[in-house]
């Protein structure tokens, strides 16, 4: 994800210098599939009242240690994972950003942004950026928990915190950055048959590996996708936990 995904205190572009939906695909692991089950919410929020044993996408295995890191280099930042119930089930929430903002318009993530000092965690900030940008108010907010924190290769710790936008919300996008607000189904996202993984040999040398979600003409990548699998490497965990 780039630092541009955070524009109001960030003048800074950085772009990723390729085009990551025509980047090669290369093989993946194949993962157990969750059941109907493990994709309800009263099954989340079990998870995470009483923590699993699980380990994080080990492609990015690395990256997930961000929460341990510190230094003038590193700038802590925090996304919220909005599930939304809607009668076929869980829905998760999107943003799309405005094509006027920087080189990632158009770019898809999870509402979000900088830890201010102002700001008393992560959760805190979370919720403040989600306020801030689609305008859904903390008090619509249950909490259901936090994940590990990711290192963007941009300098970034993202920390997601997981929580359900309860029923009677409205969305206004500020729409100085946000172009659009869309949900696709969790068990869209949580089918890792549609994960691919790419590899982007970059221009200055080396390669970079990334993986990517597509859902109609929405393309889900970067960061954002990673979160989403360690979501599920989570959900597959405590579904072993019961049927082992």
């Amino acid at each position: 994800m780039s630092q541009s995904i955070f524009p109001r205190r960030n003048k800074r572009v950085i772009v990723p210098g390729f085009d990551p939906q025509v980047q090669p695909i290369v093989p993946s692991k194949v993962l157990q599939p969750l059941s109907q089950a493990s994709l309800q919410l009263d099954f989340i929020c079990s998870a995470f009242d009483c923590p699993v044993e699980w380990e994080v996408e080990p492609v990015f295995s690395d990256s997930f240690q961000a929460d341990a890191l510190e230094g003038q280099d590193i700038i802590h930042a925090a996304v919220f994972f909005p599930l939304v119930q809607r009668p076929s089930g869980l829905h998760v929430l999107f943003t799309r950003r405005a094509s006027h903002l920087y080189d990632h318009a158009g770019q898809i993530s999870f509402p979000g942004g900088r830890i201010e000092p102002s700001d008393h965690d992560a959760i805190a900030a979370a919720l403040r950026e989600t306020h801030e940008e689609i305008g859904v108010a903390p008090d619509f907010i249950q909490l259901i928990g936090t994940q590990p924190g990711f290192l963007t290769s941009t300098g970034f710790t993202m920390k997601p915190v997981i929580g359900l936008i309860r029923p009677g919300f409205t969305i206004t996008p500020d729409t100085t950055e946000v172009a659009e607000v869309f949900e696709v189904p969790l068990s869209v996202l949580m089918d890792t048959g549609l994960h691919r993984l790419h590899e982007a040999q970059l221009p200055g040398g080396g390669h970079r590996f990334y993986f990517s979600i597509s859902w109609k003409s929405y393309f889900i990548w970067g960061a954002t996708a990673a979160l989403i699998r360690n979501f599920y490497h989570y959900l597959a965990a405590a579904q072993a936990r019961i049927n082992p």
